[in-house]
């Protein structure tokens, strides 16, 4: 669930200066892909922005913080700004984004840019507080974005630093706009015309002009100066004088005394305590601090000229500005330590409340409370895990005791179920022994069935077939019908292993039921999965032209639940390849075979193996032995460096002997005889495949009679 504020621009105060010089350059922003804006904090970057958006229909607004460098909340957060800004134009990547159904960000943003070319008109999205992201992978697939993205497409983007998005090369080819600090700085006309509207008596120009140069036109300083001489502590020059030269980073001391001294105790407690919030409402606002009448105390500090900013049109959110908000979350850690827990418990309460429980947890973790976090992860971690808050999820679990796992199995398995995600499948067996080892009174048998059913998919994911029958059997055995996802999971595994057994009928029939399952519970990758599987039976099956139906059925499931940029979208446009290229219809098995390696543009290159190896076969069926050769480099060097299933390795020796075959070179085929071993049995078309591999080289070798041996095996 996302959190509205995050995605609404700020609201224009009637009583801000309008920086009509700065609106004027800002007005060309359509003829350029970026305009950025950079300057210190205080400066005036998004109250500048939000003038020039106002009246601005075609405009998305993303605000970030800290948590904004988790990938997939970034991308969930960029797609609704977008699609605020479309009317809901962009409809597949918004579903892709919600559902966390792609391969990378910059996929994600490729998808993204394939709907926008339907949109015709100009468009901005604007990024607040960019200097906040510090994870590389977000800015390599912003500077993709910035690349690729439509010609009606404006990116702005404010931020305190220079940000890592290709400026220099934007530069030169005349697509920036910059305004930066000395230009957001007041003009001597601009100070005049910001004291008038806040002071109740004017102050005369050519003070206004020294104070304005005393503070080099900070905006901040400004408003720190209107604020003490309304509360008549200081003298507008008294107080420019102090404020000259400081930055940023010296304010704490005059804050303290120019506004926190400056409030009732009351005030004081209530701007410390909420400043824990990134953003608030009326109901945070009432939890957290205790007073009544939230919205009434956040208007009064609005009024007060405290640093506190609408972030909708509606007036239900706010929050302070980030200058003045560090200041207070720092002051609360020193002034309300010891109540600081109790405080983060109060939000997490009220967020929860709310119905966001990322915003919970980060409260939760910072509250220390483990109990609570626990909580809040048996009530929300699988909706969690379910929308890839990966990265939250793993923080959470490591913050708790081992003890408060062992007491709630459910938060184990969570934790195992995140590892094999991640491939870690020694590590998911080592964590479920111990977890099983040391639980004193594990729930009867179904948590057990449960680690059962992870650990046949990960043995099946790790190449034991007979291991993950038998854990796959005990899971089924043990789980109750209502525990849909794990009987899923068995029973898919189930009908792997029987495929790889070569029991195709009966693994058929595990495929189909594990799709009926799947589509009912709306487990859609599992669907995909069993539909694939199901193709794949009946291609060795000879029923090509129900493969190809199947198929079909598996394409139509991508498209509706948005799912092409799974890895698994590859596979599928694999064995349409091989279906074709048995129908002798190369052009489009090599298209298909393509379209697979487009689909793995983003994952790591030994993924490509397959798709490699049927760009060869056509290659080699067209007699284009050139081709064929500088593809097979390729694909040898991959072979030397990964680690494959049998059936891979089994297609690509395939095309690496008929390639042999047809140049006659029988020592390559011989060098390979000797380093191959052979397969034990040959009761699947994985391994019946290798053994005509095997007695392809020896025919080429003349070792004739055991090449018919060979071949015998594979009858």
């Amino acid at each position: 669930m996302l959190i509205p504020s995050k995605l609404s621009r700020p609201v224009r105060l009637d009583h801000t200066v309008v920086r009509e010089r700065l609106l004027a350059k800002l007005s060309g922003a359509n003829n350029f892909r970026l305009a950025l804006i950079t300057s210190p904090a205080g400066y005036g970057k998004t109250t500048l922005i939000s003038q020039w958006a106002a009246g601005k229909n075609d405009i998305g607004w993303y605000s970030l913080d800290e948590g904004d460098n988790q990938q997939e909340r970034f991308a969930s957060y960029l797609i609704a700004a977008v699609q605020q800004a479309t009317n809901g134009h962009c409809a597949i990547c918004e579903t892709m984004a919600q559902k966390r159904q792609y391969a990378s960000l910059t996929s994600l943003f490729a998808q993204l840019f394939i709907e926008l070319a339907e949109w015709h008109s100009p468009l901005y999205l604007v990024i607040d507080d960019y200097h906040l992201i510090t994870n590389p992978v977000i800015h390599e697939s912003m500077r993709f974005f910035i690349r690729h993205q439509p010609e009606n497409l404006t990116l702005v983007v404010l931020s305190r630093n220079l940000p890592q998005l290709g400026i220099a090369n934007l530069r030169v080819r005349d697509q920036l706009l910059e305004i930066g600090s000395q230009q957001l700085a007041f003009t001597h006309q601009e100070a005049k015309q910001f004291f008038d509207c806040r002071l109740s008596s004017p102050i005369e120009a050519a003070e206004s002009s020294r104070i304005c140069d005393d503070v080099s036109g900070w905006a901040t300083a400004l408003q720190l100066i209107a604020l003490s001489a309304r509360q008549n502590t200081h003298s507008a020059h008294k107080s420019a004088r102090r404020l000259a030269g400081i930055n940023a980073s010296h304010l704490s001391d005059y804050l303290v005394d120019e506004v926190l001294d400056n409030v009732d105790l009351a005030t004081r407690h209530f701007l410390l305590k909420s400043a824990i919030l990134r953003s608030m409402n009326d109901a945070l606002i009432t939890r957290v601090t205790g007073e009544e009448n939230g919205q009434m105390r956040l208007e009064e500090i609005e009024r007060q000229g405290l640093f506190l900013q609408r972030m909708d049109d509606t007036g239900e959110w706010f929050c302070y500005h980030p200058l003045f908000g560090n200041f207070l979350r720092q002051r609360c850690q020193w002034e309300l330590a010891a109540e600081l827990p109790e405080i983060h418990r109060a939000a997490a309460e009220s967020w929860m409340a709310q119905g966001f429980p990322s915003e919970a947890i980060h409260h939760a973790l910072a509250a220390g409370d483990a109990l609570m976090l626990r909580d809040i992860l048996l009530n929300h971690a699988w909706s969690l895990f379910n929308h890839s808050e990966l990265s939250l999820l793993e923080e959470s679990l490591k913050a708790l005791p081992w003890d408060s796992l062992l007491e709630n199995p459910q938060l184990v398995l969570l934790q195992a179920w995140l590892m094999q995600s991640q491939h870690r499948y020694g590590e998911v067996n080592t964590l479920l022994a111990r977890a099983e080892h040391e639980i004193k009174d594990i729930r009867e048998d179904t948590m057990h069935a449960e680690f059962n059913a992870l650990r046949a998919q990960v043995a099946i994911n790790d190449g034991n077939p007979d291991e993950a029958e038998r854990l796959a059997k005990l899971a089924l055995e043990e789980l109750p019908p209502g525990w849909f996802y794990s009987r899923i999971v068995a029973t898919s595994v189930l009908g792997e292993v029987l495929h790889c057994k070569g029991e195709l009928t009966r693994s058929l029939a595990l495929m189909q039921q594990t799709e009926q399952m799947a589509r009912q519970h709306d487990v859609w990758h599992y669907a995909l999965w069993s539909l694939i599987q199901q193709s794949e039976i009946l291609f060795a099956q000879g029923f090509l032209q129900t493969a190809w139906e199947t198929q079909e059925k598996a394409f139509q499931l991508i498209n509706e639940q948005h799912l092409e940029q799974l890895p698994m979208h590859e596979f599928l446009v694999r064995i349409r390849a091989q279906l074709l290229w048995a129908w002798a219809r190369l052009d489009e098995a090599e298209a298909s075979a393509r379209s697979g390696i487009e689909v793995l543009s983003s994952y790591q290159p030994q993924q490509q193996l397959q798709c490699l190896a049927m760009l060869i076969q056509c290659s080699l069926a067209r007699g284009d032995l050139d081709n064929a050769r500088s593809q097979l480099n390729r694909l040898e060097n991959l072979l030397g460096n990964g680690k494959y299933h049998s059936d891979w390795i089994s297609n690509a020796n395939k095309v690496r002997v008929i390639y042999w075959q047809m140049t006659g070179d029988k020592a390559a085929a011989a060098n390979w005889l000797r380093h191959t071993a052979k397969p034990e049995f040959a009761n699947n078309h994985f391994l019946q495949g290798q053994w005509r591999n095997i007695a392809r080289a020896q025919i080429l070798l003349g070792e004739f009679e055991p090449g018919r041996n060979c071949s015998r095996r594979t009858q």
